[in-house]
Parts: structure tokens; sequence; C-alpha cells
């Protein structure tokens, strides 16, 4: 494998922690898709960064644990712009 993958995998998740952003905000922001950074910060991190990678997963873990909030909050707003006259 590519070097430069290792150091993609490990400056997206030096900017996961430091933002606390989702994969599909990180996605965004370097210009790859979800399932890069997805890769990047679960398999690649993990095999050349593993101190890095457990604070990446309590990043990764909070998200998902509250992915559900976001998702509510995003409905709501959705509806109301539209009851709007």
């Amino acid at each position: 494998m590519k070097s430069y993958s290792f150091e993609r995998a490990a400056e997206l998740g030096r900017y996961i922690i430091e933002t606390g952003a989702t994969v599909r905000q990180t996605a965004a922001v370097f210009k790859v898709s979800k399932s890069t950074v997805h890769k990047d910060v679960t398999d690649r991190l993990k095999a050349y960064k593993p101190e890095l990678y457990k604070q990446v997963a309590k990043v990764l873990k909070k998200n998902k644990d509250e992915r559900h909030i976001r998702g509510g909050i995003a409905t709501r707003e959705k509806y109301l712009m539209s009851k709007k006259p």
C-alpha cells in the first residue's frame, strides 16, 4: 500500500479529533468519498497509528450515538421551513 494512504489516514484522523467532524463532513472538507474516509480512519489508521485510531474511534462513536438527534433536528427544520408562508 502506498505510504500517502497512511499519511492521509493520519491527517483525516487528526481533523476528526480536532473538530469532532462526522465522516460525511470530513469527506466534504478533504474532497474524498465517505467510503475513503471510513476506510482510512478505521482500517489504515488502526494499522498505522493505533493510539490515534483509539481517539478517532471515540469521536466516531459519539457521532454515531448522536446521529438520530441530528436527523430529528434536520427533519424538524425541514417541516418548519415548509410551513412558512
